[in-house]
């Protein structure tokens, strides 16, 4: 056992097939992996979990996982960000995440608690649909994608969202948690 997250063994990643620690938390990421796949109809190259984010905060840095990326004709159309608890206190930083993982707004955020879901639109950061049902299926989000102009974010902008997601994601984040690297 780590800090409070109690690890219950090994597992083997759904996607990837690498092998993670089991915990509640990775169980609920896996669960979504599978609902991706075997319901919304993604293949496993659309998806890219744990994707690694620099943050940057003034003097500070620290480096956070997004748990999923989906791309689509070489764009991420959507990202999932997965947190126990509230969803509300997850909105935020993903849609900062939405505007620093590519040069462009993308345009789909999710957050996720594994049980419930919030569907946001990248750019306005309104709830555009509630429910893990909800989550776009592959043909969903590539009709979307195809009408969707990729803006970008500026550098301005980016700064801004990265300082933000810093706050949320570092500043407070629990004591024990291993999957941010401050630097």
């Amino acid at each position: 056992m780590t800090g409070h997250h109690l690890i219950l063994g090994d597992l083997t990643d759904f996607i990837t097939g690498e092998t993670l620690k089991d915990t509640h938390d990775e169980r609920y990421r896996q669960n979504i992996s599978r609902l991706l796949v075997n319901e919304k109809g993604y293949c496993k190259r659309d998806i890219e979990p744990r994707r690694k984010l620099l943050l940057e905060a003034g003097n500070k840095k620290a480096i956070v996982k997004i748990d999923f990326l989906i791309t689509l004709t070489k764009k991420v159309c959507m990202l999932i960000k997965y947190g126990p608890g509230s969803l509300v206190t997850r909105r935020r930083p993903a849609l900062a995440a939405s505007r620093l993982v590519a040069s462009y707004q993308v345009p789909i955020a999710v957050v996720t608690n594994g049980e419930d879901a919030e569907i946001l639109d990248g750019a306005t950061g309104k709830v555009t649909a509630r429910g893990l049902v909800r989550i776009p299926s592959r043909t969903e989000l590539q009709n979307m994608a195809d009408n969707i102009e990729f803006e970008p974010v500026s550098k301005e902008r980016a700064q801004i969202e990265s300082r933000l997601f810093y706050c949320y994601e570092v500043d407070d984040r629990c004591p024990c948690d291993e999957d941010i690297c401050k630097m």
